[in-house]
């Protein structure tokens, strides 16, 4: 179940980070793009997991 928590923070991440991208303000849009590499980690993380489970 960690597989699927992981992988839907991931995705729910990187959509804010995208959002947060297109802001005017140079400070989101450096927030944005750190919250999108952090989502990117998370769906990782969940494929590593799902990877090890199905071992």
């Amino acid at each position: 179940m960690g597989e699927i928590t992981d992988r839907l923070k991931g995705n729910v991440n990187k959509a804010v980070g995208e959002a947060k991208q297109n802001s005017s303000d140079p400070a989101v849009r450096d927030e944005g793009d750190a919250q999108k590499l952090k989502g990117t980690g998370q769906d990782i993380k969940g494929k590593v997991k799902g990877i090890i489970n199905g071992l």
